[in-house]
């Protein structure tokens, strides 16, 4: 059994850039989000720069190495592109994930089985330059093996299928994605894996997660973002840091 010890919260400031983007302009500054989000208490702040660009820029990636006190959890996909860029800024932490340019936003866990020996030459050089290499998966065994095999130090797993059958009332199909998401924390755990979580949380579902003790970290950030606009960022983000200690503290 993992320590019940505190609960790390990354933020993800994504969406305080897609909103910026739509204007074409400078507000709201996701570098702003980024000190306000520190303030708050988020242990970390996590951004994706995706591959057209759409919310986080490669000058935010760079303001934000400069501002931020706390860790920079960088999302990317896994392309040449994206690798120098990491290897170049060498942040805290580097998390693989999936990406399509034609989806909303990350549509499930990484093909980690599928793509053993690619990934496992493609993180390397990663690990190699100081970063910290998690891989965002789905709660499946299959894939949990495999980012163990090519020597990723953390797992994420994503919570998404959970989030959406509770937001659908579908209350079976949410408690057996919730089982799921149990087993295979403790199972990457006992393979010595760190494990996160992450994707859809929310006030509503965020204390089942929480309360797993093997999970270390939770990165939340289009829920936040959007609570920002009614509560202000660090209300919103102190709410969801009050949910997650009660969670595990309970």
């Amino acid at each position: 059994m993992a320590t019940q010890g505190k609960l790390r919260l990354g933020v993800n400031i994504d969406h305080v850039a897609t909103v910026r983007n739509a204007r074409g302009g400078a507000y709201p500054d996701p570098l702003r989000a980024a000190r306000a989000a520190q303030e708050a208490g988020a242990d970390g702040i996590t951004a994706h720069l995706r591959e057209d660009r759409r919310h986080i820029t490669d000058a935010d990636i760079e303001g934000l190495l400069d501002v931020l006190n706390v860790p920079l959890n960088f999302e990317m996909a896994a392309t040449d592109e994206m690798q120098k860029i990491a290897l170049r800024h060498k942040p805290h932490a580097v998390c693989i994930v999936p990406e399509k340019r034609e989806e909303r936003t990350t549509e499930g866990g990484l093909e980690v089985a599928r793509e053993e020996n690619r990934l496992a030459h493609f993180i390397a050089p990663l690990r190699e330059a100081g970063s910290r290499v998690s891989i965002f998966i789905a709660a499946d065994k299959r894939q949990i093996e495999a980012a163990n095999r090519i020597g990723a130090e953390v797992i994420e797993l994503h919570t998404g299928a959970y989030c959406d059958a509770f937001a659908e009332g579908h209350w079976e199909k949410a408690e057996q994605e919730l089982q799921k998401l149990r087993e295979m924390a403790a199972f990457g755990h006992d393979l010595g894996l760190e494990i996160h979580a992450g994707h859809g949380l929310t006030y509503d579902t965020v204390s089942p997660i929480a309360a797993l003790s093997q999970v270390q970290e939770l990165n939340i950030g289009h829920f936040l973002v959007g609570e920002a606009i009614f509560l202000g960022l660090g209300p919103a983000i102190e709410e969801m840091r009050r949910l997650m200690d009660e969670a595990r503290n309970g």
